[in-house]
């Protein structure tokens, strides 16, 4: 029977069959037993499934991300070792050396330096570009050696929203899909699939985990990207792996071979895989996802509004509020609400806004966001801090940016911690 997505975040996944643990357990071995050569030869070669060592497969791992496909609504997923992992199994699944991606700008400094930064080292180029772009400026970004168009449902730190619709259409016109990273939304305010996206990617590390315990990503597979009507530009899927004795991934796993892939050959081969007791965390995080993105959201939405009516406050970016340019956006694709990370800058100086974040009592300065504890830093000085001072305009990267991230304590205490900072500038 089909679920809602709040059974899903408590039941999904694991099945234990009778007399074996209701609670997933943790299986932390790196390898299984099998009685016969032949059993193990059979694995090795994909014709069986089944688990012989836990860098290709665990059973713990499995089940959460069974859980996660199951809320996203995929074929199939991978857990990785990080977000960062995540976004690069996603490219290089389908990416050579020669070969060229396109991505918005203003995504995760992290993700923006791996595309622009160590994708081009292994000789994989990127062209950035606005969410505003018009539908002919991003046309002419593609080339024919262009082999994916890649977005976040809502940008870290920014908060513009993607219009997911739109850039699916301009992807699949040219024969490519769209891969988007769906970390702050999660499937609880937004399902790409259902707006067009072929490919999703989460940082698990954040919401989904929502406690800041463990390191991890996710690669979703929507399976309706058709590979082989564009063969000649996804040779990696359609042609002959010589490395599994010339198996053809479209031809042996149907509408499952981009995520098939992922695991017989990237993490075969780069490794990445997270950690079994990780995971175990990780679906401790997810069996609550349903109920704390709605507080988180409305934590959000609160102190947005207080801050908008603050006089010491410059400007507020949160796509909840009425009047932000990403709002009727988020009405379409969001309309639960989006997330509890908001952006906003101080008048004055920049000593001003490093004197209110010191001021802050039990709001922290960290590099994390989008968990319970609500957090503060400043992406200019932190996260993006690698990038020049032209790359964070590019980027919609204010020097004056701070990112919120609100988490589930009470909103007023939040704001009255916010208070007592901004009132000794």
């Amino acid at each position: 029977m089909e679920k809602h997505l709040d059974t899903i975040c408590v039941q999904g996944g694991w099945k234990p069959e009778n007399g074996e643990p209701r609670v997933l357990p943790i299986y932390q071995s790196t390898t299984f037993k099998y009685s016969s050569t032949e059993e193990m030869a059979d694995l090795f070669d994909l014709k069986k499934e089944g688990y012989f060592y836990t860098r290709l497969a665990n059973p713990t791992v499995d089940a959460v991300a069974a859980k996660i496909n199951e809320l996203e609504g995929g074929v199939g997923c991978v857990l990785t070792s990080s977000g960062q992992a995540a976004n690069l199994f996603a490219i290089l699944n389908i990416c050579n050396a020669g070969d060229h991606i396109i991505s918005v700008n203003s995504i995760y400094g992290g993700t923006f330096n791996l595309f622009g930064v160590s994708l081009e080292k292994l000789g994989i180029s990127c062209t950035f570009i606005s969410q505003s772009s018009t539908d002919e400026e991003i046309q002419a970004a593609f080339t024919p050696k262009t082999k994916c168009l890649f977005g976040e449902t809502i940008s870290n730190p920014g908060g513009e929203v993607f219009d997911i619709e739109r850039f699916a259409n301009i992807a699949h016109s040219n024969g490519v899909p769209l891969i988007v990273d769906n970390t702050f939304a999660t499937p609880i305010n937004c399902r790409p699939f259902e707006w067009g996206a072929d490919i999703v990617t989460h940082s698990t590390t954040k919401y989904m985990d929502g406690h800041a315990t463990q390191v991890g990503g996710a690669v979703i597979d929507s399976g309706n990207f058709d590979w082989e009507a564009h063969a000649d530009k996804f040779p990696g899927l359609c042609t002959p792996d010589e490395s599994y004795h010339g198996l053809v991934y479209t031809k042996y796993f149907g509408r499952k071979a981009y995520i098939s892939k992922v695991v017989s050959q990237l993490m075969r081969d780069l490794g990445s895989s997270p950690a079994p007791m990780n995971s175990f965390l990780l679906n401790i995080g997810l069996e609550t996802l349903h109920l704390r993105m709605p507080r988180h959201c409305e934590n959000a939405l609160k102190v947005a509004k207080w801050l908008k009516e603050n006089e010491k406050v410059a400007w507020v970016r949160y796509c909840g509020l009425e009047g932000d340019p990403y709002y009727e956006l988020a009405q379409k694709y969001l309309p639960d609400g989006s997330c509890g990370v908001l952006a906003f800058g101080l008048k004055g100086s920049r000593q001003d806004a490093i004197k209110f974040m010191d001021s802050l009592q039990f709001v922290a300065i960290v590099t994390h966001v989008a968990d319970a504890r609500t957090c503060i830093l400043h992406p200019a000085s932190h996260t993006h801090r690698q990038l020049s001072d032209q790359q964070l305009k590019e980027a919609g990267i204010a020097p004056d940016l701070m990112r919120l991230s609100l988490g589930i304590e009470n909103a007023e205490d939040i704001i009255a911690d916010l208070r007592q900072a901004l009132d000794r500038i």
